[in-house]
């Protein structure tokens, strides 16, 4: 009888990994739209400022919850520095991707303010966990 789950245990850590970064990145990410739909919704701010707050506040709260959930006992935690600076930099290619959702989808075409959120919720985050496994947490 075959698991389901594959019988490398480094497939299985890496699969579980990308359970929890779900699980831990979509509260994160859904905490973070949630933040620039209301910014610009009912502030009234620019979608980019909005974005840019919920970036930092994502940050903040990521660096933390992935390195303890997501990653736990995967790479090294020495160089707490290091790490971090490799998070920042990984979360900045990510918030560079969603801000180019938010000018390409809202200012240059006109959509809805809505409309970026369906991609920073697909596809910036699956970007970032390779990057954030192979890169920030996994030296």
């Amino acid at each position: 009888m075959q698991r389901w789950l594959p019988g490398d245990e480094a497939a299985r850590a890496a699969l579980w990994q990308l359970v929890r970064y779900a699980i831990v990145g979509g509260l994160i990410t859904a905490g973070g739209q949630a933040i620039y739909y209301l910014g610009v919704e009912w502030l009234g701010l620019d979608p980019n400022v909005s974005i840019g707050i919920a970036f930092l506040v994502g940050i903040i709260v990521g660096y933390f919850a992935h390195g303890a959930i997501s990653f736990a006992g995967h790479g090294s935690r020495d160089n707490h520095r290091e790490t971090g600076m490799r998070f920042v930099v990984v979360n900045l290619l990510g918030f560079a991707m969603n801000s180019l959702f938010v000018w390409l989808l809202v200012k240059h075409f006109g959509g809805p303010t809505w409309w970026p959120i369906v991609p920073n919720i697909a596809l910036t985050p699956l970007a970032t966990f390779w990057l954030h496994r192979h890169w920030t947490f996994g030296h």
